[in-house]
């Protein structure tokens, strides 16, 4: 049998691993990636049903062990108050996140400089602003030019999003209390854009895009990578890494979507599996060279593991406002984004705007917190709330801690045999601290736009939508997993890019960050495949 050897292997067709593929595709190298989830059908989506509402608290519900279906795998989340987001297939999480796409800050990149806690990274927000522009430009984003929450920027956005109702309401209770707030930047365009079609406001952003408005890498990075030769196989969950006598990777060993155990040989791996994904996999890669898990010499594989804890607050109005017709993120301020000692806690958080709920989650969520009773005032109460809510969520930097993190289990397995991960997380007094001044501040704002009740919620439970600091990145090998560009310490042609290298979190939605980190790290490789493994 003829062996199977790529140039290079990817593993993870997601936000970064697509970006890679893309960028490496130019080498003219042999590039096979290999995801554990199908490519996407947009006609399959919930939005295109009366029924997707049912369906985002099933088949497509964010968290795996809800959705449980044969390209997931199990976690083991019992230990900790926020509970796994993810997805698996063609396009990873970009498949149902909202398209909230903001820059991280300069000062991201220099918290222990500037405010003594975690580390810095070992890059700057102007090695990186190159890379940002140019995700930008490839994904599309709409927005506006000018933000002063940020440096001049050098990016290409559509128009922004029309703020309407909602926006409009909650953009005057800023303006009364004199705190910032801008268009947000969002990966959904409202013009044609390299081939696709504008939103049309359906509103159902969070389970898939069927127009193809919204920047999920399957419409963004993935087509241009296959017309230019890379391969990529999906259903194909990867069991472990594989290694020579000189410690180096060598391939991979995976089951296809029959179930079968296969090989392949790369020269060069990549993983691209998420913060809890990339982990899970090199602690799974164990060998006499590597008993404690691959590239794990540090012991911090799986450690400093980072969520962003999420707070919710909800504001009824009397008059009409959207519903949920249109894009969720409609306006961000950042008028806390940066450390001020007197409010309790050190670094900040970014106040996300959003629309009201769809009928169904606006019914279930009313009922949860008791907004609705049954009985002979629920059919009132519930018309009091549709199209009449709108509100904001606080999206809290969280600081890395070791004994966050990310171990495998000792029972549980996926359906393959493979050990599934261990989720250990904590909320930090920090953390705490930060999630109260958020809802505080929302319900100022929402009380100042005019909304005669309000409803809080923190840490949203089921809102570990952004997966970071389980391999970070470093110039010590003794405390991080990889280098400033991504390459494993302990292994040199093994290379990192998704959130999990993360240092810090900062206070902004991470994907513009991670794909603007994999195209930095494909730039690095290129620019030194002459000398790559020296």
């Amino acid at each position: 049998m003829r062996e199977d050897v790529a140039d290079v292997l990817i593993i993870g067709a997601g936000a970064s691993g697509a970006v890679m593929a893309w960028s490496l595709a130019e080498t003219k190298m042999r590039i096979v990636c290999l995801e554990q989830g199908p490519l996407m059908n947009p006609l399959a989506y919930p939005s295109t049903t009366r029924a997707w509402e049912a369906r985002t608290q099933d088949d497509f519900a964010t968290n795996p062990n809800v959705r449980k279906l044969p390209q997931d795998y199990p976690i083991n989340e019992e230990n900790s108050p926020i509970k796994i987001a993810n997805f698996n297939g063609v396009g990873g999480g970009t498949i149902l996140y909202a398209g909230h796409f903001p820059r991280f800050h300069p000062s991201d990149f220099r918290v222990k400089s500037l405010d003594g806690v975690a580390d810095d990274w070992p890059i700057d927000y102007a090695t990186l602003a190159p890379f940002y522009a140019e995700n930008e430009r490839i994904t599309g984003v709409s927005g506006m030019n000018g933000d002063p929450a940020y440096p001049r920027d050098n990016a290409e956005r559509t128009p922004a999003l029309p703020l309407g109702l909602a926006g409009d309401t909650l953009a005057k209770g800023f303006n009364s209390l004199g705190w910032h707030w801008w268009p947000s930047d969002t990966a959904i365009i409202t013009e044609e854009h390299d081939g696709r079609a504008p939103c049309i406001n359906l509103g159902a952003c969070g389970a898939g895009c069927a127009q193809g408005a919204k920047g999920s890498s399957d419409v963004t990075y993935w087509p241009h990578a296959l017309r230019a030769g890379v391969e990529l196989r999906t259903r194909c969950r990867v069991r472990e890494i594989t290694v020579g006598n000189d410690g180096m990777a060598t391939g991979a060993i995976y089951y296809d979507g029959d179930g079968k155990e296969q090989e392949i040989k790369a020269h060069v791996v990549i993983m691209a599996c998420n913060g809890i994904g990339t982990p899970r996999l090199l602690l799974n890669s164990k060998s006499s060279l590597f008993p404690n898990g691959l590239a794990n010499s540090s012991d911090q594989v799986g450690r400093n593991l980072m969520f962003h804890p999420y707070s919710w607050t909800c504001g009824v109005f009397e008059d009409e406002q959207d519903g949920f017709a249109g894009p969720h993120k409609l306006i961000r301020s950042q008028e806390f984004y940066e450390t001020d000692q007197s409010r309790g806690y050190v670094r900040g958080y970014t106040l996300e705007i959003q629309r009201g709920m769809p009928p169904v989650r606006t019914a279930h969520t009313a009922l949860r917190l008791g907004m609705v009773p049954w009985g002979e005032d629920h059919h009132d109460a519930f018309r009091r709330l549709f199209k009449r809510t709108t509100g904001m969520v606080a999206v809290c930097e969280d600081l890395p801690e070791a004994h966050n993190r990310v171990t495998l289990d000792e029972h549980l397995k996926d359906s393959d045999g493979i050990p599934a991960p261990k989720i250990d997380y904590t909320l930090s007094d920090n953390s705490r601290n930060m999630l109260d001044h958020g809802i505080a501040r929302s319900t100022e704002i929402l009380k100042a736009a005019g909304a005669y009740e309000v409803y809080s919620e923190a840490p949203i439970p089921y809102g570990g939508w952004h997966l970071m600091g389980t391999a970070r990145m470093g110039k010590d090998p003794a405390n991080s997993v990889v280098n400033e560009w991504g390459r494993a310490h302990d292994v040199k042609n093994l290379f990192i890019v998704d959130g999990s290298i993360f240092v810090t979190s900062a206070g902004v939605n991470p994907t513009n960050t991670i794909q603007a980190l994999a195209l930095y790290v494909a730039d690095q490789m290129k620019s030194r495949l002459a000398n790559l493994f020296d």
